[in-house]
């Protein structure tokens, strides 16, 4: 186990930077401050930014301010916020967090802000919060003081929407006076830079956004726990294993290198985890023998 863990540590340092510093420290035993925000489930692939470099999204990665998270194609993001509220992020998506933090007398504030495709934020999802809460929600240039405990929205480039499931919403489009969404349902659209008439919306339609944030079972979902775990082409040589391992993360996909032995000789195998069905794993080695560059592998699903 000292083997594989230094040997692997090494290779992520190559690439990760920061993000294997965070990986030791999670290996730590001593205490410190909670995430502000923490990945718990993703529907590969997606990655997120900090300070100029971009790495793949995984199960258990913890968010800091300025970060921004970004889906790809058939994509889906849950994340799990200081204050126990959750943040869901649906595909083609790309959302950042500025002033980010827990400050005094419990406060947790963020705002957010949707530069494209449909997000869900939703209050106590995880737990209860006994703090106060200051959260804004900015979809591409419509801001929303967030009073409310479930919204939706989205935001596309003539296209944007704010749809209030529960509690309150102050709704500031550029260059117009606040409008309240106060009543349960109600909606806000923005289309080619001109409000619209707010309305409510129909149960179909609500069912419908709802699934564009919410994780599929079985289309490549990856959870804390995951049980399944997909291996590409197994048995490389140093340096191939290590230009798979860089080719998959570049895609969005939190490939790791596990060192093993093959008639004494010492190779290496390239895989994606924590899957949370074999289907799961499966839909992605699909996914990837379509991508270009990729599609060369062998890719099989195991535990």
């Amino acid at each position: 186990m000292r083997k594989r863990f230094s040997i692997g540590a090494a290779f992520i340092a190559l690439t990760l930077g920061a993000s294997g510093a965070s990986m030791a420290q999670s290996k730590s035993k001593t205490a410190r401050p909670s995430a502000l925000a923490t990945v718990e489930a993703v529907q590969m692939p997606a990655w997120f930014e900090r300070s100029g470099a971009r790495y793949p999204l995984t199960p258990g990665t913890e968010l800091k301010d300025r970060d921004q998270v970004m889906t790809g194609a058939n994509s889906r993001l849950l994340l799990r916020m200081a204050d126990g509220s959750s943040v869901k992020l649906g595909e083609n998506g790309s959302l950042s967090f500025e002033g980010m933090r827990m400050r005094g007398g419990n406060v947790f504030e963020v705002a957010m802000k949707v530069a494209e495709g449909a997000f869900r934020f939703t209050s106590e999802f995880f737990a209860q919060f006994r703090g106060r809460r200051e959260v804004s929600v900015t979809v591409r240039t419509v801001t929303a003081g967030v009073r409310g405990t479930d919204l939706w929205g989205k935001s596309t480039p003539d296209r944007q929407i704010l749809c209030l499931i529960e509690g309150k919403l102050d709704v500031t489009p550029p260059g117009e006076s606040p409008i309240s969404l106060d009543q349960r349902l109600s909606f806000y659209v923005r289309e080619r830079g001109q409000s619209q008439p707010v309305s409510i919306v129909l149960a179909d339609q609500l069912r419908e956004w709802a699934g564009e944030t919410e994780t599929r079972t079985g289309q490549g979902v990856s959870k804390r726990g995951g049980k399944w775990k997909l291996t590409a082409s197994p048995g490389l040589t140093h340096n191939r294993a290590l230009d798979l391992y860089k080719d998959l993360r570049n895609a969005g996909y939190p490939a790791e290198i596990i060192p093993a032995k093959a008639g004494g000789k010492r190779v290496y195998n390239v895989r994606l985890s924590n899957f949370e069905t074999r289907k799961d794993a499966e839909f992605v080695a699909g996914a990837l023998k379509q991508h270009p560059g990729l599609r060369e592998h062998q890719y099989k699903a195991g535990t």
